[in-house]
């Protein structure tokens, strides 16, 4: 048992079951035992990698897709180059890296990060050392700017609540104990009435997935986007809409129960663009888009074959396998999607359509 277990059937023993968000939360974010607080994820050496450690030439795409955004909304000066979740700074240094040779950008840029993780934010100083970050807790304090946001496998760490149907109302999934094991368990039949909408495409015994905190933050980055301008890129894994039980855990790159040790693994959930979308009006959004498709409308294939001219051996194979796992529909090129939101009557973001 973790300690992190140990205060958890303690506060449930006192206050009863919790909800899936809360325990989320204390899982990832608890300040002595939370995932993110205490630990560097990222890489072979943790738990998961994201496209930004498989190869430069994601940042690179993202960059210049943000940095056309910038000279079609006409260069405004200064912008917030933001991102949300940077992990260990790489999107952004690729992003500033390919972005380098764009008259004005980088002095127009200011780089802003929102990052709860102390662990983090220390390695994210050391990878960004001389573009002077500035860092954020939450969306609430980035600046009333023009900005350029994104936000790669963000939401997915976002808390979610489950509910699932029974007849016109629904049982939450909640957390319990079981004697010294943390279990889920349902509520009693309620009404939720952000679901409302939900009885119109669902049966009984359906699961919806809902994220507070996800619609709080795209409502907050639409509005600021439709009255400052810029963009916002959300790259990530789920759907338009929510259906079914989503909510993982992968611990050493590998799956495992995510009740088994709170604390000790990466919890997520597919992401409900929809609700983003809804959520981020009068901003306008993107169609839907794959990750890879998107890449490949960027020129990632080209990019792919100027740096591959000057390798060879497993070098070469390593970049060619680095390819194929952004772009290819059987690896990431199909299971991330890409959104992004804009101001009414602006261009939307290079490599996506209105």
């Amino acid at each position: 048992m973790t300690d992190l277990a140990r205060l958890l059937i303690a506060q449930i023993d006192a206050d009863g079951p919790m909800t899936l968000a809360d325990y989320m939360t204390a899982c990832l974010m608890h300040p002595q035992h939370g995932y993110y607080a205490t630990r560097d994820p990222l890489g072979a050496a943790g738990d998961f990698t994201t496209a930004p450690e498989v190869s430069q030439m994601f940042g690179e795409m993202i960059g210049l897709a943000l940095a056309q955004t910038w000279l079609d909304q006409g260069a405004p000066t200064p912008v917030a180059l933001t991102e949300l979740g940077p992990g260990r700074g790489t999107l952004m240094a690729d992003i500033l890296r390919a972005t380098r040779a764009v008259p004005g950008f980088h002095g127009a840029v200011q780089v802003h990060l929102v990052e709860a993780s102390p662990a983090l934010r220390a390695v994210q100083a050391r990878t960004l050392a001389g573009h002077a970050p500035e860092w954020h807790a939450s969306v609430d304090t980035l600046p009333h700017l023009p900005s350029l946001i994104v936000a790669n496998e963000f939401f997915d760490a976002l808390p979610i609540r489950q509910a699932q149907r029974d007849g016109d109302h629904w049982r939450e999934r909640m957390v319990t104990r079981n004697a010294d094991r943390l279990i889920p368990a349902l509520s009693a039949p309620t009404l939720l009435p952000m679901l409302t909408h939900r009885l119109e495409d669902t049966k009984d015994g359906d699961v919806v997935e809902f994220c507070p905190a996800g619609t709080r933050i795209a409502a907050t980055i639409g509005a600021r986007i439709s009255e400052q301008g810029g963009a916002a890129l959300i790259i990530d894994y789920g759907d338009w809409r929510s259906l079914g039980d989503t909510f993982q855990a992968l611990r050493a790159h590998a799956p495992t129960d995510p009740f088994e040790a709170p604390g000790a693994a990466d919890l997520t959930a597919h992401v409900d663009f929809e609700a983003l979308a809804t959520a981020a009006a009068p901003a306008q959004h993107t169609r839907l888009t794959a990750q890879g498709v998107m890449l490949e409308r960027l020129g990632i294939t080209q990019r792919a074959q100027k740096l591959a001219a000057a390798l060879s051996g497993e070098a070469r194979r390593a970049h060619v396998a680095a390819h194929r796992r952004l772009t290819h529909p059987e690896e990431m090129g199909t299971l991330f999607k890409v959104m992004a939101l804009y101001p009414e009557g602006a261009a939307p973001p290079p490599g996506l359509q209105g």
